[in-house]
């Protein structure tokens, strides 16, 4: 597996990270717990270095599942995990909170969670209006002070709240959603990125499955579990209008003899050098097809016909629900 460095904090990680969310969390049914840990142990035996959770993914289970699976390669690997939720006694997400003292709280359990002495990169993993951008920075670089957290990061965090938290705490890398059909990134955050010297981390690199050619125009998401039930570009009507997508994806990658998804995320992997895409992936297959796209080269033919093939469809349906857009901070 290549490696690159996000940003220029010296961050070393696997080009192609893992995004352990969907095993446990978000995406329908919960894979089975044996062979969850088997995808994620897989994954480090291919090269992968880098993998994602949250406390907020079960919540709190998908971080057991991470714990016990890196255990026996803790020191191989990077641990990423998220703070940032109110989370309740029955184990629900109700609100917001930053507060440092609630950071310091649920470091010390993700800690425990995760069979670890220390977390390689932190997130917030959304902003709290609540709290002063500052304050966070400020308790994030008293954790890493003292040696439990290692690098800082944001997740769909605005420009101007990057700037606060980096001058208190220099920032690694943020993390967005950033795909093909999601490029949103490119006119808010490439250039703080490039000024500031941090990393972009992708999380649904592959459309929630869609870039992959594997949803298809009859599927529905009606499982309770399942996240995309509730994103209008997922409903019957748009899923039909964005198959235009999938067809010429479908087509680049059979004259080139690899996958749509591989199609999708090479071309992230072209856009910068500081640019690591974190895939889910809920069986060894899926890594297999994911990772195989370290290697693939795109000419620079290939990123034009790209390129221009994407600005003559018109993507239907904004791509997450009202209420999770609603979280982003802009």
């Amino acid at each position: 597996m290549q490696k690159r460095t996000l940003g220029t904090s010296g961050l070393e990680v696997s080009a192609i990270g893992l995004g352990c969310m969907g095993l446990s969390f978000g995406l329908g049914p919960a894979t089975d717990m044996k062979e969850a840990i088997g995808v994620i142990r897989s994954a480090v035996e291919r090269g992968v270095t880098l993998f994602d959770t949250a406390e907020g993914y079960g919540p709190f289970v998908n971080e057991e599942l991470v714990g016990e699976a890196l255990e026996p390669v803790r020191d191989q690997v990077l641990i990423c995990t998220k703070f940032g939720f109110k989370i309740n006694e029955k184990r629900e997400m109700v609100g917001l909170d930053s507060r440092p003292a609630h950071i310091r709280e649920v470091v010390d359990a993700s800690l425990k969670r995760l069979r670890t002495d220390r977390i390689d990169l932190l997130y917030q993993h959304r902003v709290d209006p609540a709290v002063p951008m500052e304050d966070v920075a400020g308790a994030v670089k008293a954790l890493i002070a003292e040696g439990k957290v290692k690098h800082f990061g944001l997740s769909e965090a605005s420009t101007v709240n990057i700037r606060k938290a980096h001058a208190v705490q220099p920032v690694a890398a943020i993390q967005d959603h950033y795909s093909l059909w999601m490029r949103e990134p490119e006119q808010t955050k490439f250039a703080v990125c490039e000024e500031l010297g941090i990393g972009l981390v992708a999380w649904g690199p592959l459309g929630q499955g869609f870039l992959t050619g594997a949803i298809t125009r009859d599927m529905t998401f009606d499982d309770p579990n399942d996240l995309r039930k509730d994103f209008p570009r997922f409903t019957p009507d748009a899923l039909e209008a964005n198959f235009k997508v999938v067809d010429f994806l479908k087509g680049l990658a059979s004259r080139k003899v690899i996958t749509p998804a591989q199609i999708a995320l090479a071309w992230l992997l072209a856009q910068k050098p500081w640019i690591v895409p974190i895939p889910g992936g809920t069986k060894v297959a899926h890594l297999d097809d994911n990772l195989a796209a370290a290697d693939v080269e795109l000419t620079a033919e290939d990123l034009a016909e790209i390129d221009a093939a994407f600005a003559t469809i018109d993507i239907k349906g904004a791509p997450l629900s009202a209420g999770l857009d609603a979280a982003i901070d802009r």
